[in-house]
């Protein structure tokens, strides 16, 4: 068994950070995940938000691998746990604490996969913290055309009501 985590901070208030990590695919810097089901969702008694969601991830393996049917399920297991809290020191950023649990089994050499797959997890971390960047970026980009479109709409009774006191 392997354990790997990692804490990064994120430039962005947790509420818009946790809004995009529901949304987080699928998008262009992890395109082997192909869909989320969302296995359970609650939220405890400290107000603490638990989603436990399945990934189904597209390798590419080989077509021999394929037909034989092998999922290495049985083989290779990866508990990933994400966690985001509000910076202690600034509301506005948010505290990403990663952790993945890696345990292969009767396979020879099974340390040395798992190390080879926390340098992997390691990497694929990097590319969803990009994924986040990019999902809160179009996010920002959606409230800022309904606000656009808000203060338009909100403009024209305004302007109409203004034209009547002009005329009185």
């Amino acid at each position: 068994m392997k354990i790997w985590s990692s804490e990064h901070v994120l430039e962005h208030p947790w509420e818009m950070v946790t809004t995009a990590a529901m949304q987080k695919y699928p998008n262009p810097m992890n395109p082997r995940v192909v869909g989320v089901d969302v296995l359970d969702r609650h939220v405890d008694p400290s107000r603490k938000l638990h989603s436990h969601r399945l990934l189904s991830t597209e390798w590419g393996l080989p077509s021999i691998v394929k037909s034989t049917n092998i999922s290495f399920t049985n083989m290779v297991s990866v508990d990933e746990r994400l966690t985001y809290k509000q910076h202690p020191q600034d509301p506005e950023k948010t505290v990403l604490t990663q952790e993945a649990i890696i345990t292969v089994k009767a396979v020879s050499l099974s340390s040395y996969l798992e190390g080879l797959m926390a340098s992997s997890i390691s990497s694929n971390a990097n590319k969803g913290r990009e994924a986040m960047e990019w999902v809160i970026h179009k996010l920002n980009t959606k409230i800022e055309d309904l606000a656009v479109s808000a203060r338009g709409s909100i403009r024209t009774p305004m302007a109409a009501a203004a034209a009547l006191v002009e005329k009185k």
